[in-house]
């Protein structure tokens, strides 16, 4: 059975993701098989794996640093949240239902036989295991019945790094208020502390480790710096959210609908020289950019009523008709339609008119299409004409089925009108020979020619792990890591 080693926050976005990816990396190069572990995710940035069965994207990102292939097995349960109070329930890659925060939390122990199995399956398969827990241990309204963090821990005699997050302040009340909030035998599965995100000299944090470690009684197993790394950030707490100004040659604005997802299909561009994404909310931070994204969502009809109420469904048709291309994703193709219609409830029911730019009609039914797909751009007009013949791959996660009477974009679906265009498939941009097309046809529009460096975004992310790895290696003690994972608890 494999090593283990778990990483624990002292709240939400510490960077307990980009540490496990980090960790399955330096492992891989030291010569072990490794896999990632998360029990239970909350995110509604997923991937669909080869068998068709749906995990968390950091899983796959932390599969992929590990240099195998990503599984149900790594994420056993992820929740997709519909509205503020309930959520889609997937276990083992497939939908369960949805269910109200509060039912989901009176059953949930039930799901421990799918953990475990799932748990021991990758236990027997590879050389460690790098467990991600959730949020903070220390939710002391929840936590009687917790599956993901100290409950976990237990279950698979997990030893603990708890992991901090200095850039956002406080990191001492965190550390070392935490382990006090802990009981005695789970502050002893707590076998040391890391600082994460540090900016500046690290040299000045060295009372700061003398404290800790005073204070707690744990070894500080390194202070991470804050490290600009481009890599998919998991859920709505990504700073790239938050980015409302253009800073670049040729713009890029994503409508930020209130249940976005996967917004993970942007991030391609980021990594070309001159090209600035920026997510809006609002009509007046819209402005006049050189594309328009509309991603997916998970709840399609209500993001579609709040397109008209904010005003920006009237400045996204405005800016179609004005010459400036639009592209859904997925629930943005939806959006994009004619019309949308929920018959069967499957999230939250009713029907709306959409936005009128392609002549496609959705309806939801009860089956979620979860898969894998390779294909080409069909021939086309308009401004989208640059990626006629162009080959892509990406996959599909959708509950709706799309009557399009239009012109075909794919050969395996979407639709274009003029400048609007729109399809199923997550990852569509990003292979170079989608992603360069798209940004060259952009400069071109803007009387410019595009010099920079074109790739993929799979090598890129390549690259991008390495680099993480590097830095987060240098950070810790891995010697110290090391002796955890022989130690065990």
């Amino acid at each position: 059975m494999a090593k283990c080693i778990m990483l624990q926050g002292t709240m939400s976005d510490v960077g307990k993701s980009f540490l496990t990816a980090a960790l399955c990396r330096i492992f891989r190069q030291d010569g072990y098989t490794c896999a990632p572990f998360k029990s239970q995710n909350m995110a509604l940035n997923s991937y669909v794996t080869r068998e068709g069965l749906e995990i968390g994207r950091a899983q796959a990102l932390q599969a992929e640093a590990a240099g195998i292939e990503p599984s149900a097995l790594m994420n056993p349960i992820l929740l997709k949240p519909t509205t503020d109070t309930g959520s889609q329930v997937i276990v083992n890659g497939r939908v369960r239902g949805n269910m109200r925060a509060a039912d989901y939390f009176r059953h949930k122990k039930e799901l421990i036989p799918d953990i475990m199995s799932a748990y021991e399956t990758l236990s027997s398969q590879y050389d460690i295991i790098v467990i991600e827990g959730a949020g903070s241990p220390v939710e002391l309204n929840l936590k009687a019945d917790d599956i993901v963090n100290m409950g976990l821990a237990k279950l698979v005699r997990a030893p603990v790094l708890l992991v901090g997050d200095i850039d956002r302040g406080g990191v001492f009340a965190q550390l070392i208020g935490t382990l006090s909030l802990l009981e005695e035998e789970e502050r002893e599965l707590v076998r040391g502390l890391v600082v994460n995100k540090f900016r500046g000299d690290i040299g000045l944090f060295r009372d700061g480790t003398d404290i800790l470690e005073e204070r707690s009684g744990k070894k500080v197993a390194g202070v991470v710096p804050f490290l600009d790394c481009d890599l998919e950030d998991e859920d709505s707490l990504s700073p790239k959210l938050s980015r409302r100004e253009r800073d670049g040659v040729t713009d890029i604005a994503v409508i930020r609908l209130p249940k976005i997802s996967n917004f993970t299909d942007l991030d391609v561009f980021g990594q070309y020289e001159g090209v600035s994404v920026r997510y809006v909310s609002r009509p007046a931070e819209l402005g006049m950019p050189d594309m328009i994204v509309i991603p997916g969502t998970k709840s399609t009809i209500a993001d579609m009523r709040w397109l008209r109420e904010s005003g920006l469904a009237d400045a996204v048709k405005e800016r179609c008709s004005e010459g400036i291309p639009v592209f859904g994703i997925c629930g943005g193709y939806q959006l994009m339609g004619q019309t949308v219609s929920d018959p069967d409830g499957s999230e939250g029911g009713g029907s709306i008119s959409g936005l009128g730019l392609l002549d496609t009609h959705t309806v939801f039914g009860r089956e979620k299409r979860q898969t894998q797909v390779r294909g080409r751009f069909c021939d086309i007009q308009g401004f989208f004409s640059c990626l006629s013949g162009a080959e892509f791959e990406g996959y599909e996660i959708h509950m709706g089925v799309t009557a399009d009477t239009g012109t075909p974009l794919t050969d395996c679906g979407g639709s274009f009108s003029g400048n609007a265009a729109g399809c199923y498939v997550h990852g569509i941009f990003d292979t170079a020979g989608v992603s360069g097309r798209l940004v060259r046809a952009l400069f071109r529009r803007k009387g410019m020619e595009y010099t920079g460096r074109i790739s993929g975004r799979r090598q890129y992310r390549e690259e991008q792990l390495d680099l993480l790895a590097d830095r987060v290696r240098k950070a810790l003690d891995m010697d110290f890591v090391y002796r955890i994972l022989e130690e065990g608890v």
